[in-house]
């Protein structure tokens, strides 16, 4: 006889939905086949939402290791019944670049077709809304996030991309256009933790920036190009903007994150940044359980117009001679350019402040980004496109 269910009996918990689907892209060429392959947690439509991708950049590596280990972690809780809201994952965003293998090397920056960035030129959701929107806002800030979202997810539905990155860029932006978090994982040449966000987004981001250990928070509200990152959360300060008598918020909470440098494909590193997204998706109502106190942030924001590019004056060698997180005073030498037929240029930091990263190849030409360092007082030629493309 089965036994009896009494109230002091337990009940199992009811996992919650964990599903896995495959998006195709166009053919570019006869017998290949490429998809983007999505993950999905929780219940579709549920609130958090939350969207995490990685190596929309195909050569940044960190990240999708550090997703696989998420993902995961979130399948554990789907089957314990802990995922409250929705979480997608795309631990490779970008199937296109990961595929470019030229001369032994992967280069997955550029789409090869086109020279275009991957994270760079997507579609402008705010203008493309404003019509959509007119006359139907009002005095109630929940309404207003809602219609702007139908309105968002309607403008997309409508869209026709033909080429494969098109494509691309288009089923990433329908993913994650919605999410009330969405997390871009990068990674850099030779750097420290660092994270690009929206000005209005912060000090409300501060509680991600301590769990991933940021060194460097770097704030923008336009930074040049339309990047992912601002695709999703721009439109949300634009469209404010331009309805000052309706209250809209900063509805998405949206940053790249940069982990460290592109070489860093650790597994104890990955589970770590998992372990980090995790407890911020915690914190953040996502997913239940307890994340614990809040780790020290390291750090303050600083306008991204307050970052110094260091720019190679000469063609040699990189010789640094300041290392990654050390604070440097403004006209410190923080490298110098040896010419091994001639002479030795010294380069100088032109504002204080810690220098994040540096490149990995030591080798420099005029105009090549050297260095980065996340200085307090705007600079008066960081004006237009403020990141490196």
């Amino acid at each position: 006889m089965p036994p009896i269910d009494t109230p002091d009996t337990p009940m199992a918990p009811k996992p919650s939905p964990a599903a896995r689907e495959e998006f195709a892209l166009p053919q570019v060429a006869s017998g290949t086949s490429r998809a983007l392959s999505v993950q999905r947690f929780g219940l579709p439509g549920a609130r958090p939402k939350a969207y995490l991708q990685a190596g929309l950049h195909a050569d940044e590596l960190p990240g999708m290791l550090a997703l696989r280990e998420l993902a995961q972690s979130l399948r554990a809780a789907a089957e314990r019944g802990e995922i409250l809201g929705e979480v997608i994952v795309v631990p490779v965003a970008n199937p296109i670049g990961f595929a470019q293998h030229h001369y032994a090397h992967l280069q997955g920056r550029y789409e090869t077709g086109s020279a275009g960035n991957f994270n760079r030129g997507y579609p402008d959701l705010a203008a493309a809304v404003a019509a959509r929107i007119d006359g139907k806002l009002g005095p109630d800030a929940d309404a207003n996030v809602a219609t702007i979202r139908t309105a968002m997810s309607d403008s997309l539905d409508e869209m026709a991309p033909e080429s494969e990155l098109e494509v691309l860029r288009h089923r990433l932006l329908a993913l994650a256009h919605d999410a009330d978090i969405m997390l871009d994982l990068h990674a850099d040449n030779q750097a420290q933790v660092h994270l690009y966000t929206g000005t209005p987004l912060w000090p409300d981001a501060r509680d991600l920036a301590a769990e991933i250990d940021a060194r460097a928070v770097l704030l923008a509200e336009i930074s040049g190009g339309n990047p992912f990152d601002e695709a999703c959360s721009g439109p949300w300060w634009s469209l404010a903007a331009a309805n000052p008598n309706h209250p809209i918020p900063p509805a998405c909470l949206a940053a790249t994150v940069e982990l460290r440098s592109n070489n860093d494909v650790d597994e104890t590193l990955a589970r770590d940044d998992a372990a980090a997204l995790y407890r911020f998706l915690v914190r953040r109502g996502v997913v239940a359980g307890d994340a614990g106190a809040l780790p020290r942030l390291h750090c303050e924001a600083t306008d991204l117009t307050a970052m110094q590019q260091v720019k190679a004056p000469v063609a040699g060698l990189v010789v640094y001679k300041a290392q990654l997180g050390d604070v440097v005073r403004a006209d410190q030498v923080v490298a110098e350019i040896v010419d091994p037929l001639g002479d030795v240029t010294e380069v100088r930091a032109r504002t204080e402040g810690c220098l994040f990263s540096r490149h990995d190849q030591p080798v420099a030409w005029p105009g090549k980004i050297i260095g980065k360092i996340a200085g307090t007082a705007p600079l008066p030629d960081r004006k237009g496109k403020l990141l490196s493309d």
